[in-house]
């Protein structure tokens, strides 16, 4: 029974997040002026009671100027200003109230706490972080994320500091992509960190938004700022990389090269120009080979007898 009523309370948690609506203000203008018209009057009271009145109208003036005194300060006191770029999340009595996002000066309940929300866009780049890719190879990864405050209530009330959890989710957010998808895709076409850099932010910005969506952030954008194999192997895949280049250039090159092969015998035959049997054709395929696969220049040997000899 205790088992069902903690897990009936649990899955009743999401439903009571705080989101955020708007709360109640007066234009704090006219509040302030009437304000310092109290404070001003209760001012005047005291001084005229203390110099001109005896007896009981005296008490009678000393109450009236503590009462726009005591009025004239809950009117000061619930006036707060709002820059653009920030809101206020307004509290009573440990109750959220509403936020202010509209600049200007406001007048609010005297007793409301007014908790103070920075609404503007923040960059925030994620510490280095070392991890194993998909093939176990240690890299180095850091990532900068683009965010802002979207619902002020969930940033206030539902983590504890809203800052330090989208440090926290991104940079775990940033790891899991890591060793999910390999450095380099070695020609295999597979989605890999380096060749695919735009599908990987784009994950990338999806699971830090899923992982921080509870505490009312919106993800603009994210990029990857640091990208490499760690310093202990970054020589042994240099020379990997370098291996495959060459491997990637010679292929091309033989490639040409049969081509450039078949379109001379082919020339030849269609035009005449020479009847090689099967022999001579070999050591004419060989000998091009040589010329056009070699990376030094080659040295032609001229053959001043007959085609056989």
């Amino acid at each position: 029974m205790a088992t069902q009523t903690a897990a009936a309370a649990g899955s009743e948690l999401p439903g009571r997040r705080v989101t955020e609506r708007e709360a109640w203000s007066a234009s704090g203008v006219p509040v302030l002026v009437l304000g310092i018209g109290m404070l001003v009057a209760a001012a005047a009271l005291f001084v005229f009671g203390i110099l001109e009145v005896r007896g009981a109208g005296l008490t009678a003036l000393v109450v009236a100027a503590v009462v726009l005194l005591i009025a004239g300060e809950l009117a000061v006191h619930g006036l707060t200003s709002v820059v653009a770029g920030e809101a206020r999340a307004v509290q009573l009595f440990g109750r959220y109230r509403g936020t202010i996002r509209g600049p200007g000066l406001h007048w609010v309940n005297p007793f409301a706490r007014r908790r103070k929300v920075s609404t503007r866009i923040r960059n925030q780049e994620s510490a280095q972080a070392k991890v194993n890719d998909a093939d176990g190879n240690p890299i180095e990864i850091a990532a900068v994320v683009v965010w802002q405050v979207q619902d002020t209530a969930s940033a206030l009330y539902s983590v504890d500091d809203y800052t330090q959890f989208v440090t926290i989710q991104t940079e775990t957010a940033v790891r899991h992509i890591a060793s999910s998808y390999p450095y380099d895709n070695r020609g295999s076409g597979a989605l890999s960190l380096r060749d695919n850099a735009e599908e990987i932010t784009q994950r990338l910005s999806a699971e830090i938004t899923e992982r921080v969506a509870s505490a009312g952030v919106q993800i603009i954008e994210s990029r990857l700022t640091r990208l490499s194999y760690a310093p202990e192997i970054a020589q042994a895949m240099l020379r990997q990389q370098q291996a495959s280049a060459v491997v990637g250039a010679r292929q091309k090159i033989v490639d040409g090269a049969v081509g450039m092969v078949q379109m001379a015998l082919q020339r030849l035959q269609e035009e005449g120009v020479v009847e090689l049997d099967e022999e001579r054709k070999a050591t004419m395929v060989s000998n091009l080979l040589v010329v056009l696969c070699s990376e030094q220049a080659t040295q032609p040997v001229v053959n001043t007898g007959s085609l056989y000899q």
